[in-house]
């Protein structure tokens, strides 16, 4: 089985930084693109940002600037760093990857569990 295992979530005070990190463990092939999305109750899930294997990344207007994409192929781990967080970024942000378990199976999406962040004014 192929899991996604996020950390470093937590409560911070507007202007401040909070770094999370997700982890990819199980039966891996290979890992396409990795991405972080963020939900609050009652909304979509939303993109936040996206890496690919090739280290091209993707945000979302609202984080650019702010936030900083990364990845570790080799410990099959991306990295969210959030700089100058402001209390509309209080969200649950979830870890997202396309894994390949074997070569005789397709990518898959695979969702880790989410970590909460909360930002106050």
């Amino acid at each position: 089985q192929v899991q996604l295992v996020e950390s470093g979530g937590g409560f911070v005070q507007a202007g401040g930084s909070l770094r999370l990190s997700c982890a990819a463990s199980g039966s891996i092939f290979g890992i396409g693109v990795m991405g972080w999305y963020r939900q609050a109750p009652g909304k979509q899930r939303e993109l936040v940002a996206t890496v690919t294997i090739g280290g091209s990344t993707n945000y979302a207007d609202s984080v650019k600037g702010r936030f900083t994409i990364s990845r570790d192929n080799a410990r099959s781990t991306v990295y969210l760093q959030m700089n100058r967080l402001k209390p509309e970024d209080t969200e649950v942000y979830y870890c997202n990857a396309g894994i390949r378990p074997s070569a005789t199976m397709e990518f898959m999406t695979t969702w880790g569990q989410g970590t909460q962040v909360a930002v106050s004014s």
